[in-house]
């Protein structure tokens, strides 16, 4: 045991138990005395909380929730900053080339010369196994909670049911079969076993499904940053199409599109990513109040050669002629010389006014989740009809595509133009259509056929033997 401000917490050393490090009111002490965190905006009680303390108030249970979102936020597999999968698996495919120092952990996904023993490798894990713990920690104490109003208790039930599918989610996708952990208990999650990325989807749906019985239809903040059943259905949407169930996948699509009092397309892309844009399902906020996203800081530069990442030009020169989004979300810098491209979807850089948060999902993913969907199930008409409401509001016209073969090879380059640098889309998106090996293999020299999945970081497999055996290549 070890003493932690005149409590004892255990010190294992298996992460899928340090997921908890600290306890999760630990975490939360921590967070609520700090101003500086607009998720966490709450007075303090007069006493010392414990860890039943917090989930029998339901400022405290908020806040320990919203905590969860500005983890996700600010490190893991979704952070914005260049540590997270939007940065990382760009430069890992062919939508990013590289420009920082050889010392920078960047260099290695680039070069795609990852290793087990990659510090980056075990942090993603290790961080995204963190949040894991903490949402289950909010359902597990949710649970037990005597005070908390039954409306209450559903509504952080149901997020943390999303959080918890959301995360591992994108786990099996990154590194394959994985742990699914539901629990606080360390003698179950030190031993915990890889489950094939089927059975990971299976426990993915199972608490979608639960979570769209719990969270409400409206949003409980106007900002759209605590997720209501749309966002469930949207994440659903997503599990589905990749699981290759086309007709769920097109339902759950269509129950998000069709819900037109909430949602809205952005005629003008320059308003998409903003805070109020209509498209958005579910975004995480800005880590205070007149800050924007690490996104913008991340990608953004003004001067050459870039500092850390530019966009390739074979992904510049896959635009249209016409394509707006090339204008309103790509920018130039030029040093009289050379000219660097770099995403400029989000654009405020600046401190003082929060005009952008981070988008995780929004309407024009669902569009192309259902027009896939509806290619592959035989509804060539109204896959046509999906990618060209995607197309149309990029300036385009509509879709020569015609055949099944010839709409699907428009929906993975509509993905292309589309949801670039948006946590990993396009890795995701060449293994799914089974044309990862020709694509990166042919513009990246190092591309190996075992780089479709990252390193379990040896760390891990030492400590929790479970988990064997490590990926193929590694």
């Amino acid at each position: 045991m070890k003493k932690y401000n005149n409590l004892y917490i255990w010190n294992p050393k298996n992460a899928l138990w340090r997921l908890g490090i600290g306890l999760l009111w630990l975490v939360f002490w921590a967070v609520v005395i700090s101003s500086c965190d607009r998720f966490v905006d709450v007075n303090l009680p007069n006493s010392q909380l414990t860890a039943a303390d917090v989930f029998e108030d339901k400022a405290t249970a908020n806040a320990a929730m919203t905590d969860i979102y500005s983890k996700i936020r600010d490190a893991g597999l979704l952070s914005g900053s260049a540590t997270g999968l939007s940065h990382l698996l760009g430069n890992y495919t062919d939508e990013l080339d590289f420009y920082g120092t050889p010392q920078n952990s960047t260099v290695a996904f680039y070069n795609n010369s990852l290793v087990a023993s990659d510090p980056a490798v075990k942090d993603l894990w290790t961080t995204t196994y963190n949040q894991i713990y903490s949402a289950n920690a909010v359902l597990e104490g949710v649970s037990a909670s005597a005070s908390l109003a039954a409306t209450d208790k559903q509504q952080l039930t149901g997020e943390a049911l999303f959080v918890r599918a959301l995360l591992h989610f994108y786990l099996a996708n990154v590194y394959g079969n994985v742990p699914y952990i539901t629990t606080t208990d360390y003698e179950q999650n030190r031993v915990a076993v890889r489950l094939p990325v089927a059975s990971v989807y299976t426990q993915v749906k199972a608490d979608l499904e639960q979570a769209i019985a719990f969270l409400p239809q409206d949003y409980l903040t106007s900002d759209r940053t605590r997720p209501n059943v749309y966002a469930a259905h949207a994440l659903l949407a997503r599990v589905n199409l990749y699981a290759g169930l086309w007709d769920e996948a097109s339902n759950e699509a269509s129950a998000v599109l069709n819900n037109t009092v909430l949602y809205a397309n952005e005629t003008n892309l320059d308003n998409v990513f903003l805070t109020d844009s209509t498209s958005t399902v579910w975004q995480l906020a800005t880590g205070f109040v007149g800050g924007n996203t690490l996104e913008a800081t991340t990608f953004n530069f003004t001067m050459g050669p870039p500092p850390l990442s530019a966009l390739t030009t074979s992904f510049m020169a896959s635009f249209e002629a016409g394509d707006q989004r090339k204008v309103h979300w790509t920018a130039s810098v030029t040093d009289g010389t050379s000219t660097w491209y770099h995403p400029f979807k989000y654009k405020a850089t600046v401190a003082g006014t929060t005009s952008e948060y981070s988008i995780v999902f929004r309407l024009g993913e669902l569009y192309l989740i259902r027009a896939e969907a509806r290619a592959h199930s035989g509804d060539l008409i109204g896959a046509k009809d999906d990618l060209n409401v995607v197309r149309h509001l990029a300036g385009l016209g509509d879709t020569p595509a015609l055949t099944q073969s010839e709409l699907l090879d428009a929906v993975l380059q509509e993905r292309r133009v589309e949801l670039f640098t948006e946590f990993g889309h396009r890795f995701f998106d060449l293994k799914r259509f089974g044309v990862i090996q020709p694509v990166l293999s042919a513009v990246k020299p190092g591309w190996s056929v075992d780089d479709v999945l990252f390193p379990i970081p040896e760390t891990e497999l030492t400590l929790n033997p479970h988990l064997l055996p490590q990926n193929p290549g590694y």
